[in-house]
C-alpha cells in the first residue's frame, strides 16, 4: 500500500534503513520490556522493535495506516489503537510488563503537548526516545545560562533528565522536512514528583519570567509579590537553575 503523507497530522516518515536499525539499537529494548509507540506510521520502526520486546502498543491517528498495521501477520505481539494520542486516557492502556518504554517520531506541531501529557504526575513509563525537531530538542536540554534555556527547559528538566543522543538530517525522511531533527532520551527523575499545585505554580512562574526574559525577576515576577530576602530577584531568568525555579514555585504555593 502506497501512503501519501498528510500535512494535517505532520507526517514525515523515516525511510533510511540504517538509521532505523541504529535507532532500534539506541533504544536498547529487550524481552522484559513493553513498548508504547506514538505514531507508528507504516511500521518501519515497529517491525524492528516488535521482535525484541514482550509486547508493543501503537497509537496511530491515521485510519488507513491503522488498518494497514492491524492487518500485518508479522506483528502478532502488537496492539494498535486508532486514536488521537492527546485525547487518549493512558489508564486505558494495558501492557504485558511493568517496564514500559515510549518511542515515537513525533509530529513537530504537537511535540510539547505530548511531552507534558507524558510527564504529568507519576510517569507510568521507564524512559522515552523521541525523534523531534532539533531546535526543540536543544531547548529541552538547554543548560541554564544559555540562550536556548527557557520555559520548556525548566518545566521538563524539573521532572526528567533530557539527553540529545542523535542528530538526524532531513534527507532520511519522506517527504523531506525543512528542518533538522534529533533523537532525545527522556528519563523521569527519581524522588517525589511535583504536586499539581506546584506544577501549576512552576508553569506560572516560568511563563511570567521568560515572557519578559530581558527584565530582572523582581520586575517580571512583581505580580507574585515574592519575598526578596529569600530569593535573588536581581537576576534575569536564564541565570536561575531548575532547582531554584522549583524553590520559587513551592514558595508561591506556600504563600
Amino acid at each position: 500500500m502506497r501512503h501519501t503523507a498528510r500535512k494535517r497530522w505532520g507526517q514525515y516518515f523515516l525511510a533510511d534503513t540504517n538509521l532505523l536499525r541504529k535507532l532500534a539499537v539506541l533504544i536498547g529494548a529487550s524481552t522484559s520490556d513493553s513498548i508504547l509507540e506514538i505514531g507508528p506510521g507504516g511500521g518501519a520502526l515497529t517491525e524492528l522493535l516488535a521482535p525484541r520486546v514482550n509486547d508493543l502498543v501503537g497509537i496511530e491517528i491515521d485510519g488507513d495506516l491503522f488498518h494497514l498495521l492491524s492487518g500485518r501477520a508479522d506483528l502478532e505481539n502488537c496492539t494498535f489503537i486508532n486514536e488521537d494520542v492527546l485525547k487518549l486516557d493512558w489508564r486505558q492502556l494495558r501492557f504485558g510488563t511493568e517496564n514500559v518504554r515510549v518511542v515515537g517520531n513525533l509530529p513537530y506541531n504537537i511535540t510539547s503537548p505530548i511531552l507534558f501529557k507524558l510527564i504529568e504526575g507519576h510517569p507510568f513509563w521507564y524512559d522515552c526516545h523521541f525523534m523531534i525537531q532539533k531546535e526543540v530538542a536543544e531547548r529541552m536540554a538547554a543548560p541554564f545560562g544559555s540562550k536556548t534555556y527557557g520555559r520548556l527547559s525548566v518545566n521538563l528538566q524539573a521532572r526528567a533528565d533530557i539527553e540529545i543522543i542523535l542528530n538526524v538530517p532531513p534527507e532520511v525522511f519522506v517527504p523531506k522536512p525543512q528542518v533538522e531533527s534529533a533523537v532525545v532520551r527522556i528519563t523521569p527523575l527519581t524522588g517525589e514528583p511535583l504536586s499539581q499545585s506546584e506544577s501549576d505554580a512552576l508553569s506560572r512562574v516560568t511563563r511570567l519570567a521568560f515572557g519578559q526574559r530581558r527584565k530582572m525577576l523582581r520586575n517580571s515576577l512583581a505580580s507574585l509579590e515574592i519575598d526578596g530576602t529569600q530569593f535573588d530577584l536581581s537576576q534575569r531568568p536564564e541565570k536561575l537553575d531548575v532547582p531554584e525555579f522549583i524553590r520559587l514555585a513551592k514558595w508561591v504555593v506556600a504563600n
